[in-house]
């Protein structure tokens, strides 16, 4: 499938062929080849800072939302690290004297590791939504644009 520059996605805005002041704009006028190549770079110009604004917002979308499930791994192993205290605790209390206290204290460091666990599973999900780190509409918008303009050249600018 070969697209136009106008093809693109919703998320890529637009890009209107740009007016050389003094030329016409039907497509019987005859342009010489500096304007022409003018205009090419013009085109080329605003595709490739459209394609670099896609990746910018599809890298950012990701990044929040593996910041977000780093963040929750941090928060299991803080977690983790008392609930390792607790049963520490509980561990030096039942040695040193064989009373109740240690069985709370046991207690409470099976549901901090609990508390740990879900975080763990919570973060690991969030990792594993924010998918691949590749900007994948943008390359794949890219590779279109590639396609469109390969296919321009052999047909000699004809679309």
């Amino acid at each position: 499938m070969t697209y136009t520059v106008n093809d693109r996605p919703a998320t890529a805005p637009r890009v209107q062929p740009p007016t050389i002041a003094g030329t016409a704009t039907s497509a019987t006028d005859h342009r010489s080849t500096a304007d022409l190549v003018k205009l090419a770079a013009e085109q080329v110009s605003t595709l490739v800072r459209d394609e670099l604004k896609l990746a910018q917002v599809e890298l950012a979308q990701k990044g929040k939302r593996a910041g977000m499930g780093v963040g929750m791994f941090g928060g299991a192993g803080l977690v983790a690290l008392y609930g390792v205290g607790a049963v520490l605790a509980a561990v030096i209390i039942a040695l040193a004297a064989v009373i109740p206290a240690w069985l709370s204290a046991l207690l409470v460091g099976v549901v901090l590791l609990a508390v740990a666990g879900v975080l763990a599973l919570l973060g690991k999900s969030q990792v594993s939504k924010a998918g691949s780190p590749v900007p994948q509409d943008a390359v794949a918008s890219v590779k279109a644009d590639i396609d469109t303009i390969t296919h321009s050249v052999k047909n000699g600018g004809h679309r």
